[in-house]
């Protein structure tokens, strides 16, 4: 693992330069592809490229060269990669399955101009060749970008959602070789005062009782509840051509924290698995700005994705893959107990441990806010229930480091989550690294993921209980080694 102040022990990062949104990411021959927007030049945005890492487990990750580079002609933008299997675009070869990329290619010219294009590998992954015939879908547009494409059995042919960003819609393409496009369907945002739409995925689920239900994935510039960038979603039922919402009210989001952007889920995953995605962990408003050199940037952990339908009302589910339990150490164990206003240490010294698994049980509370702080020196982030607003948080308003100006940094962020109760009691795990914490509320319904950056040194844990006492139920602690990421 690098070593370097607020490097992740548990996340991706590349060993230097920038790296955003996820791309590609994908399944063969049991290795996991993990694509990304990337800059090979600097620690800011620029000369977007495809950066790549390959692992077993989604744990562990070996960062391999630039895969598909920019070129004179157009800068490589988000996508998605497919195996193709039937080698339905001719790129494959007797004994070759080829890995097709799907992406947007941006103009590289002072009026831009986006549209999608091809690269194809058949030696899994390690080098890629760019169509010849590119581009294969351009509508002439400045803005039109992030294509997630699939293979759909009933229909018999490749799919592809991508965004309009300033109509704030989706189109659904059609094509039987990756290669000619056809418009089969619209749709697009109910909602108003939103921002631009980017980086769709339309992922597939098996409900228990009602059969598949698919949910689309937009991210959004504005309108999130943290006043920054996040990641919306709607349900519905998709027949290989239109994606036909349930009527819901309210806006939905993904993730309540302000830094889970452009998720993408992972293609070709073995038949029955659930499906994976993981995100960009930052928000476009400051992160270009994050104290971190010589990277700039990191993943979200891989979270394993459910449905489940409660009062009529769909939730999505997210918990971190199972294989990162592998990472734990020798487990803690904190007896329940009754919490008072002066708080109570959870761990009875300071800790060198970079980053931490904790299991943490709410029985009941009359308190105001009540959860666990994790401090370092001067600074604190903490993590629990505000009871007023029956719902999970996160604050870092003193969490150290924080950007100039930016008022919304330090905003405490909620997620709605049923009360705690003696028949009921509210389970949060948390997932702390040097520079983030990731929540999971009861199943995973409630999520918040948001960076830190505290000062160098060692940390402790609080219970906590504002405002009355607290009954927490039994506490775990697991210290994690850090996964290997060279």
């Amino acid at each position: 693992m690098r070593d370097e102040p607020w490097r992740p022990c548990i996340h991706y990062t590349p060993a230097r330069n920038w790296v955003n949104d996820p791309n590609g990411l994908v399944r063969l021959d049991g290795e996991y592809h993990l694509f990304c927007q990337y800059n090979p030049f600097g620690e800011r945005w620029g000369h977007m490229s495809w950066g790549h890492a390959v692992g077993s487990d989604l744990v562990d990750w070996h960062e391999l060269p630039v895969a598909i580079p920019e070129d004179e002609r157009v800068s490589i933008y988000s996508g998605s990669v497919v195996v193709d299997h039937r080698n339905t675009s001719g790129f494959g070869a007797p004994g070759q399955v080829p890995l097709v990329a799907v992406y947007t290619g941006c103009l590289r010219r002072p009026e831009g101009g986006q549209a999608q294009e091809l690269a194809y590998s058949v030696d899994r992954g390690r080098t890629w060749t760019k169509y010849a015939g590119n581009p294969v879908l351009d509508l002439g547009l400045r803005d039109f970008r992030d294509p997630k494409v699939f293979w759909h059995d009933e229909s018999g042919r490749w799919v592809m959602v991508v965004v309009v960003p300033d109509a704030r819609s989706a189109r659904i393409y059609g094509s039987p070789d990756l290669k000619t496009w056809t418009l089969l369907s619209e749709f697009a945002s109910p909602f108003e005062g939103e921002g631009i739409w980017e980086c769709p995925d339309l992922i597939p689920f098996d409900l228990a009782g009602e059969g598949r239900i698919w949910m689309l994935k937009v991210d959004v510039f504005g309108g999130h509840p943290s006043g920054g960038t996040g990641a919306r979603i709607f349900f519905g039922r998709f027949d290989g051509a239109t994606f036909t919402p349930e009527a819901e009210a309210g806006p939905r989001w993904a993730d309540q924290g302000a830094d889970f952007y452009a998720a993408l889920s992972f293609a070709n995953l073995e038949p029955g698995d659930a499906p994976v995605w993981l995100a960009w962990m930052s928000c476009h408003r400051y992160a270009q700005d994050v104290p971190t050199a010589p990277w700039r940037g990191a993943m979200t952990l891989p979270r394993r994705l459910a449905l489940r339908r409660v009062d009529g009302r769909i939730e999505l589910l997210q918990q971190p893959v199972a294989a990162l339990e592998r990472l734990r150490g020798a487990v803690v164990e904190v007896a329940g107990a009754m919490i008072g206003g002066a708080g109570a240490d959870l761990l009875p010294a300071e800790f060198d441990d970079a980053a931490l698994e904790i299991e943490l049980t709410i029985a009941s509370t009359n308190a105001t806010t009540c959860g666990v702080a994790i401090e370092c020196g001067d600074s604190r982030v903490l993590v629990g229930y505000d009871r007023e607003r029956g719902a999970v948080f996160v604050d870092r308003s003193a969490s150290g480091w924080s950007p100039a100006g930016d008022e919304l940094w330090g905003r405490r962020r909620h997620a709605a989550c049923a009360a705690p109760t003696p028949a009921r009691p509210l389970r949060l795990r948390l997932w702390i690294d040097r520079s983030s914490v990731e929540v999971f509320a009861g199943d995973g319904e409630a999520v918040l993921t948001e960076l830190m950056f505290p000062p160098a040194g060692r940390r402790r844990l609080r219970l906590i209980s504002a405002g009355g006492p607290t009954g927490f139920g039994p506490t775990l602690v697991w210290p994690l080694r850090p996964a290997r990421i060279d």
